[in-house]
């Protein structure tokens, strides 16, 4: 599978699991999404690891340096999973995986090169060095009790966006 069906695999996949799905062809176009999904004013954590977060970065006047004060993670992300719609989270390179789980709105940035076909292709390629904790998301936070009364957000973020940069 090529990299444009990947993609559009992938968006539509992480759509039909309720995030919001976003794909974007520049570093401007990428700031432009992130200025309509981001709330004005929302506390930001962006970690400014990747080049592409450190571009994001100026648009948060209230940029927080801890993700446990943040309303919003925007933050790039290991990869995604086409087949399901999943992102991939890792811990590595000075990343805490918590940061996309804590706050209310997550926004995982994908590179489109990191976009794997199935979760095979994903462990073949992590499989010589794995990182400490892979947490692998799709879609927003949800569960049910035993009555079947679903609710959203309760262990993880109640909204999630993907943007494929």
């Amino acid at each position: 599978m090529s990299g444009p069906d990947l993609s559009a695999r992938f968006l539509g996949n992480a759509a039909a699991a309720a995030a919001g799905a976003h794909s974007v062809s520049g570093t401007g176009d990428l700031l432009a999404a992130l200025g309509r999904i981001v709330p004005a004013g929302s506390p930001v954590y962006c970690p400014g690891l990747t080049e592409l977060e450190k571009a994001a970065a100026p648009l948060f006047p209230n940029r927080v340096a801890d993700c446990m004060a943040a309303e919003v993670t925007v933050e790039e992300v290991f990869g995604a999973i086409a087949e399901t719609g999943t992102i991939v989270c890792v811990s590595e390179g000075g990343r805490a995986v918590q940061a996309g789980l804590l706050p209310a709105h997550h926004v995982a940035i994908v590179r489109r090169d990191r976009i794997f076909a199935t979760l095979d292709d994903l462990l073949a390629v992590v499989a010589g060095a794995p990182p400490t904790n892979i947490t692998l998301v799709t879609g927003p936070s949800r569960t049910a009790d035993i009555e079947l009364t679903l609710a959203i957000g309760v262990h993880g973020p109640e909204r999630l966006d993907v943007i494929v940069a």
